[in-house]
């Protein structure tokens, strides 16, 4: 792990003022629904294509953009208990498990008709399988890993592609899928589920259920927290499948670097931690603590976000822009069609 030092602190500075900022922006009325995460990594990608930057930033952006996304998504996993998703039911799980699935393997297909960039394609399609900008920010850990920051790198306008597009369309879909589920006539259980397991975010999740009643909200949310679960488990599966195939036999100092990576292994812990209390007689003492961890969560996420932003090559981003939103939007009706069909057989 890096460690931090002096050399860290301007650029840590900058990503902080960026993701205040940020957050400023979700305070307008109109923002209010848009993750402060898109906000953080627009700036960024703002600042650095302007030229605004402190000289010397670049070590601390990188430690932000690489360190503290993985401790961001370790703290993710604070926000998940099994207790609770348990109780959505064997059917509504199986919904979640079909939906996240197909997604992700419609993204591969869709990505190679497209002939997008792979880390585009992977990021897209775990953000929209699973829960947004968190998940893209935890998916580009691992597929941003080892690579060059600035330059000619995809990997970094393909996280700022990948939140945008993820956001736009989830917020479509925020809009859409209340007034068609009523329109479907589907109950409160099968709609929230649908939602749930359907739209991008969690917030958008929370508002699209607002429109239809309490009880679609608290099925819809509880359904898109278990959809986070599988998080861990798919950037787990592509760090592995990605270290098979650039480690080969072992590297040139003849070590192996983690094939799941540690923050994977630190969020299912952190899982396994808040399901433990939720059982324990310390559940509702430690919930001002949780409640606290999931608004570090968040901030933190957008700082590091802020940090990735700043590595943005603009002109990949608005040369892939058409592309990506063409591959989100039809990724999107994918999710949505395959997620309805197994609600109403399952749910």
């Amino acid at each position: 792990m890096t460690l931090l030092t002096r050399t860290h602190i301007s650029g840590l500075l900058a990503a902080a003022l960026l993701a205040a900022t940020a957050y400023l922006l979700t305070a307008v009325p109109t923002f209010h629904l848009v993750s402060p995460m898109l906000f953080a990594v627009l700036l960024g990608l703002v600042a650095r294509n302007l030229g605004v930057l402190p000289n010397g930033a670049d070590a601390g952006l990188e430690y932000a953009s690489k360190i503290l996304l993985g401790a961001g998504v370790v703290l993710l996993g604070l926000r998940l208990s099994l207790p609770d998703v348990l109780n959505l039911g064997a059917g509504a799980l199986l919904v979640l498990l079909i939906t996240v699935a197909a997604t992700f393997a419609a993204a591969l297909a869709l990505g190679r008709w497209l002939r997008l960039a792979r880390t585009t394609t992977v990021m897209t399609g775990t953000g929209t399988a699973i829960c947004g900008a968190s998940a893209v920010a935890g998916m580009s850990a691992v597929v941003q890993k080892g690579k060059p920051r600035r330059g000619v790198a995809d990997e970094p306008a393909d996280s700022a592609t990948a939140l945008a597009v993820v956001t736009f369309c989830g917020t479509l879909a925020m809009f859409a899928l209340p007034a068609l589920a009523r329109a479907l006539g589907l109950s409160d259980i099968q709609a929230g589920v649908w939602l749930g397991a359907s739209i991008h975010e969690v917030g958008q999740v929370v508002a699209a259920g607002g429109f239809m009643g309490e009880q679609v909200t608290q099925t819809a949310t509880l359904t898109k927290l278990g959809g986070v679960m599988l998080l861990g488990p798919l950037v787990a599966l592509v760090g592995y499948s990605r270290g098979r195939r650039s480690v080969g036999p072992a590297s040139a100092t003849g070590t192996r670097p983690p094939l799941v990576p540690g923050f994977v292994l630190g969020f299912m812990a952190a899982m396994l931690l808040r399901s433990v209390v939720d059982w324990s007689p310390l559940s509702g003492a430690l919930e001002p603590v949780f409640n606290a961890a999931a608004t570090l969560t968040l901030a933190v996420l957008t700082l590091a976000m802020a940090a990735v932003g700043t590595s943005v090559n603009l002109k990949t981003v608005v040369t892939t822009g058409g592309r990506a939103l063409v591959f989100g939007l039809l990724l999107t009706k994918v999710t949505v069609a395959i997620s309805l069909l197994a609600t109403l057989a399952l749910v």
